[in-house]
């Protein structure tokens, strides 16, 4: 019994460790790209060891196009994106899953419907929305809409706050504790890993985006990241990929290093929101 279960371990860390080099080596293949020359980077057989060593590609990259800026930009665009949508999303959910009133269970179905409707189906209806506005070529469209809710962010925080004893929350109104109260000085202590993980999911989806970014912004000043790497290849007549994968691998620091700050509170966040 000893020798089964050991062999059973051991082919479970197998097939990890092996689902594990499969997912980090393109991140580890951008890395080594970024310091080699295009020339070997174009090589065959190709080779994950710099040989020779440079950071020419970070060099160049960077002056190409104005990178830094874009980068504020982008940064600007998923704080406040995010910010607003963690802060709307878990009053509506705290509102779903707390307060009593007739036909809420209806319409949270009618929230979690927004789920299942592809961003192509109200892309058009948005634009000319944002274009009455008069908030095309601005931030405004990358910003505003999560301040209004997201629908996976509310089921999330909904099914979070469900999950927290009412008694709780009683003994809180019988001291005097409104609704506002009981969110912000029990319900939202009480919701940190609920608010880490809302916040990293969309703070990545929104550093990511693209296509949002293309459709409504148009000065280059204004340019995001994911529109700056879009538009790095029609820089020239061949693709500097060397250049091209510097500027990539530092682009994804960022959301790197707010997954490992939030990460011991991604699964205690998603464990007690899915029960």
């Amino acid at each position: 019994m000893i020798r089964a279960h050991r062999v059973r371990a051991l082919s479970g860390f197998s097939v990890l460790i092996f689902g594990a080099i499969v997912f980090i080596f393109p991140a580890l293949w951008m890395i080594s790209a970024s310091l080699q020359d295009n020339s070997q980077i174009l090589r065959f057989p190709p080779s994950l060891w710099p040989h020779p060593f440079t950071i020419e590609g970070y060099v160049d990259g960077f002056n190409v196009l104005p990178f830094g800026r874009y980068f504020v930009n982008t940064f600007v665009i998923a704080a406040g994106s995010s910010i607003g949508g963690v802060i709307s999303s878990s009053l509506a959910g705290f509102a779903f899953a707390k307060l009593r009133a007739k036909g809420k269970d209806v319409l949270f179905l009618c929230v979690l419907s927004g789920l299942m409707i592809p961003y192509a189906v109200i892309m058009i209806p948005q634009y000319l929305l944002f274009k009455e506005l008069n908030w095309i070529n601005t931030y405004y469209p990358l910003i505003v809409p999560a301040w209004l809710g997201l629908p996976f962010l509310i089921f999330l925080f909904r099914q979070f706050f469900a999950g927290i004893p009412n008694e709780v929350f009683e003994a809180a109104r019988i001291d005097g504790c409104g609704y506002l109260g009981l969110y912000g000085r029990i319900g939202v202590p009480l919701a940190m890993p609920a608010v880490a993980t809302a916040f990293l999911f969309h703070f990545q989806a929104s550093w990511n985006d693209f296509l949002a970014p293309l459709i409504y912004i148009n000065d280059n000043a204004k340019y995001t990241l994911s529109l700056g790497l879009a538009a790095f290849t029609s820089t020239c007549d061949c693709t500097p990929w060397n250049q091209l994968m510097a500027v990539s691998a530092t682009v994804s620091v960022i959301p790197v290093m707010v997954f490992f700050g939030a990460q011991k509170y991604i699964l205690q966040g998603i464990t007690l929101s899915t029960k």
